[in-house]
């Protein structure tokens, strides 16, 4: 059984209500699968929604060379447009799919191949071949689970946007993409108006608010990033002109900053008048694929793209959207960029990560993109619960309110439902059965926003506690599943202490030191107590911040040249207060 949900944005009004709705069984489904078929296919589309009918779909990337020869891809995997009308819309459900998924990934592209292809692209760049190539690579991998749910998960993981699952009965689409390819309304004439939204730039977001607009403020300022973002938007102008009624293409924003969850995104609007006689395939013709995930000039950084790139891109670059009624025999299209985006064949699930490369481009700040923008689909890969650990003294939760401001925190970031009432009534029923004793309490939250506390003996800890220090940097340091307290354990797990030792001293790849796999450390140095900042990378404790609120520890770099002069070590959370601590070397 065919099945459809969209949740697309207004792209014309922030403040709008967005285009949701459902839709199964079909009662026409338009499919390519040639270069010959898809124009009549996007032909069969617009007359099917000017006369009243939705209709949804998507253009593979491999679609291209159907509006220009000369536009190079690899034989397509699959059909080249599908889509499937509807007389009308089903309501939106609002009811998350039931069950989990979990997806196993493979290895993503090795790093020197990496660095060969940015070598390669940069010498293309060097010798006039083009100016930008949008390089890419898939990651593969398998789920466990119901497709429904995963999807479910990547809106949570990357909310907004334009968002769209699309189970195609052989295979199944679902983008999560924040990138608008296009938006155009037409009257019965054709003539209408079109906006375009190339994204071109990215910034990781930053550990701390500070960081987090230092980096905002550093990509709108960056000559590499806004370089990259007009080459595109100049390419956009010259597709749009094709189209477009004479002197009517415009730029009204350029170098707007957008915040995703992990990353922030550059983006740029330019908008045209389409002329009378225009089409839906005319549109597709003009555009596609979106200049911002090929690279400038079209035609010579897709070549470079099917040199580079060994395999079909599929849906991933193409064109997912909605094509329905404009009123008065007119047209209302919008498409997504599918980035962002997993496609599914049974069992097996891709997802294209890539990142727009220029003569400025080095490819380790290219690695470090890809792995931002490859966070959205790992956070949905594996489903997690948000965690706090408590003392219950005497029926008395200690910091109480810090450990549930640090939940509220940690639920909007993860986009998660918070109903403080029903967290605060959850906690009073385990009080009220736990009213003596010290115990341990674990507060958890699920994805739907459900709260369950569990409570378990809290035994006192013989001091001093003894720490070893890692004998590797602990990579993951400044990931979310760091800065968030989650049952997503797996960093942690892989740095678990030996026998005999109470906890690991972490550290990250700057050889700075951060905390302890289930606590904040403090060090006394130079006759100071020190504990390490937020920057390092490292979990807000709540224990943490009532020291530093009472002045007993301050903020202080401590590298690992700096250990051996440490005097006095101290393991330090909420549960169980300030362990004095030994450290062992490895």
């Amino acid at each position: 059984m065919y099945s459809f949900k969209i949740d697309f944005a207004d792209p014309r009004d922030d403040a709008a209500a967005r285009l949701r709705f459902g839709a199964r069984n079909p009662r026409a489904t338009l499919v390519a699968r040639t270069l010959a078929e898809v124009r009549p296919v996007l032909d069969a589309v617009e007359d099917a929604a000017r006369a009243g009918a939705w209709v949804v779909g998507q253009l593979r990337y491999e679609a291209a060379p159907a509006f220009d020869a000369a536009l190079r891809t690899h034989a397509a995997d699959g059909p080249l447009a599908w889509f499937a009308v509807f007389d009308a819309p089903e309501p939106w459900d609002d009811a998350l799919a039931p069950g989990d998924a979990t997806v196993q990934w493979d290895e993503a592209l090795a790093r020197p191949a990496f660095d060969a292809a940015i070598a390669r692209i940069r010498s293309a760049i060097a010798a006039g071949e083009c100016y930008q190539v949008n390089y890419t690579a898939p990651l593969s991998g398998r789920l466990q689970g119901d497709a429904l749910a995963l999807f479910d998960a990547l809106r949570r993981a990357q909310p907004g946007g334009y968002a769209a699952y699309l189970d195609m009965g052989d295979e199944a689409t679902l983008s999560v993409s924040p990138e608008l390819f296009f938006d155009w309304r037409a009257g019965a004439d054709g003539a209408g108006d079109i906006l375009t939204r190339p994204m071109k730039g990215t910034a990781a977001r930053g550990a701390t608010l500070d960081e987090d607009a230092a980096s905002a403020a550093q990509l709108r300022a960056s000559p590499k990033e806004r370089a990259e973002n007009v080459m595109i938007v100049d390419l956009l102008r010259n597709d749009l002109s094709r189209i477009a009624q004479p002197h009517s293409v415009r730029v009204p924003r350029l170098f707007h900053t957008q915040a995703l969850p992990t990353v922030w995104q550059m983006t740029s609007d330019v908008v045209a008048r389409t002329r009378a006689g225009t089409r839906l395939a005319d549109v597709f013709g003009a555009l596609f694929p979106c200049g911002s995930v090929t690279g400038a000039p079209k035609r010579s950084a897709m070549q470079q793209i099917h040199a580079l790139e060994s395999a079909p891109r599929g849906v991933y670059c193409g064109a997912v959207g909605v094509v329905r009624p404009g009123g008065a025999g007119g047209v209302a299209a919008t498409f997504n960029v599918p980035i962002r985006t997993v496609a599914l064949r049974g069992a097996q699930v891709t997802c294209g990560i890539g990142s727009g490369i220029t003569a400025g481009s080095q490819a380790a700040d290219e690695w470090r993109e890809w792995a931002a923008k490859r966070v959205f689909v790992e956070r949905a890969s594996e489903p997690f619960d948000l965690l706090e650990t408590l003392a219950l003294d005497g029926g008395v939760l200690r910091h109480r309110a810090e450990h549930l401001a640090r939940m509220t925190a940690a639920a909007a970031h993860f986009g998660r439902p918070w109903d403080a009432a029903r967290v605060q009534s959850c906690l009073h029923a385990l009080c009220a059965a736990h009213g003596a004793g010290l115990w341990r309490v674990r507060l958890l939250l699920d994805a739907q926003g459900a709260p369950r506390a569990e409570a378990f003996v809290l035994q006192p800890t013989a001091q001093p506690v003894v720490l070893a220090l890692a004998t590797r940097p602990f990579a993951d340091a400044h990931g979310e599943f760091t800065r968030h307290k989650t049952t997503r354990r797996a960093h942690y797990a892989a740095f678990a202490p030996p026998p005999g030792v109470f906890d690991t001293l972490l550290y990250n790849t700057a050889g700075e030191i951060t905390e302890s796999t289930f606590g904040n450390v403090a060090a006394l140095l130079d006759g100071h107590w020190i504990t390490p900042p937020l920057a390092c990378g490292l979990l807000p404790g709540v224990g943490r911040a009532a020291l530093l609120r009472e002045g007993r520890v301050q903020e202080g770099v401590l590298r690992l040249q700096d250990v051996a002069r440490v005097e006095r070590w101290a393991f330090v959370n909420s549960l169980r207060g300030w362990l004095d601590a030994t450290l062992a070397m490895p």
